[in-house]
């Protein structure tokens, strides 16, 4: 893959901005709740990096389809950096901090659909899963690497420093950009009201049976991973009687299979993209959330959280390689900001009602929940596709 000079600059970017984000929600994290002393005041920091997705994805799509894409993301590093300058500047007060956070958010949403809808144009179909592993991995290697020395630092030379590398980050990520060529974008894009836009790329979602399904699944898994992603601490220390090291320890279990996830599917796969590997990884997390909730032994929970991980890994892998190449050119910015609002909705509404469910019917039931969700999402991709069209057609496969 790093053969392909525009892929290699897109990763290298994305890895620079993806060791920045790895201190920045670290120290993020640590100082909002040095500020506040609660758990619902880090809350507020996740509710914020939401709502601008909620708001604006739906305008932030058409735009992101008209202008240059990479000039786009280039803006988006270069108003981040501003941000980490300011925050590593002036970190004294939740209000400013809960305003940078969502300000850095509003910079995602333009973000985040242009550099997914870049790189169909920078590598072949049939190498899009082996690209989107690149950058996946790399960004989960980051976070198990850098993610201690982030709270290291803190702890060390305070969280000026640790902004001050998001900072650096950002600032690297546009200089690398800066020299990326995107082939196939047309310079000059009609142009409509943005509305009317912005329904054409839901209606594209809609009207393809293919998409549509992708779209219905992303949001059964957003109901689940919402709540038991953020209770995962919960349920370590009151069903399984751990705390610290024991919690730490499941955490890196989830790392440790999403690293060997991609790893594995491109060395012993011949086809990524068929539907069982692209919704069986939501019926394999599902099993592992019933698991967690039926069981108190803490090394069997961390076994199951490295097929945790494997599933996250090489679901996310095959499922954004999957919609990158069934969905139009044209309207790729619209349809992936799409996807990024039903899954910022889903997984708020699942951290509302996962925390009183864990309040009032204990935290088992909220990964009961979460695991029912994520067998329906696999169930119904599975039987969506059985009958359809092709999801295995990368690559050169015959219909699945």
């Amino acid at each position: 893959m790093f053969a392909q000079r525009g892929y290699g600059r897109l990763w290298a970017a994305r890895t620079v901005s993806q060791w920045g984000d790895t201190f920045n929600f670290v120290a993020l994290a640590l100082l909002i709740y040095d500020l506040t002393g609660s758990g619902l005041g880090v809350s507020g920091v996740v509710v914020a990096e939401i709502v601008p997705v909620l708001l604006l994805a739906p305008l932030a799509g058409p735009l992101v389809d008209r202008w240059p894409r990479v000039r786009v993301m280039i803006g988006s590093d270069v108003f981040r950096l501003v941000l980490a300058v300011l925050l590593a500047v002036w970190h004294a007060a939740p209000v400013g901090v809960y305003a940078v956070a969502f300000a850095m958010s509003f910079a995602g949403v333009f973000f985040n659909p242009a550099a997914s809808s870049v790189l169909p144009a920078l590598v072949p179909r049939e190498a899009l899963v082996a690209a989107n592993t690149g950058i996946w991995t790399a960004a989960v290697l980051s976070q198990i690497v850098l993610a201690p020395l982030a709270g290291l630092l803190v702890v060390s030379l305070g969280y000026g420093a640790a902004f001050s590398i998001n900072a650096a980050s950002y600032a690297a990520s546009a200089l690398l950009l800066r020299w990326l060529r995107v082939p196939g974008h047309p310079d000059q894009v009609p142009r409509r009201r943005l509305l009317v836009e912005a329904r054409e790329g839901v209606a594209v979602l809609v009207r393809h049976p293919l998409l549509r399904t992708l779209a219905v699944v992303q949001f059964l898994a957003a109901l689940s991973a919402g709540a038991t992603s953020a209770l995962l601490v919960v349920l370590a220390r009151e069903h399984l009687g751990v705390t610290g090291r024991g919690y730490g320890l499941l955490v890196g279990a989830i790392g440790v299979g999403a690293v060997l996830g991609p790893l594995v599917l491109l060395r012993r796969v011949r086809n990524p993209t068929r539907p069982l590997l692209v919704f069986g990884p939501f019926g394999l997390r599902g099993l592992v959330d019933l698991a967690l909730a039926s069981t108190t032994s803490v090394p069997f929970a961390a076994g199951t959280l490295v097929l945790y991980g494997v599933g996250t890994s090489t679901g996310a892998v095959t499922f954004n390689s999957l919609l990158q190449a069934e969905t139009p050119e044209h309207v790729r910015g619209r349809v992936f900001a799409s996807m990024d609002v039903l899954w910022q909705s889903g997984r708020l509404v699942s951290l509302g009602l996962g925390g009183v469910v864990a309040d009032v019917y204990g935290i088992e039931t909220v990964y009961y929940l979460g695991g029912a969700f994520l067998l329906v999402a696999a169930a119904a991709g599975l039987v969506s596709t059985r009958n359809g069209p092709a999801t295995g057609t990368m690559g050169g496969s015959h219909p699945s």
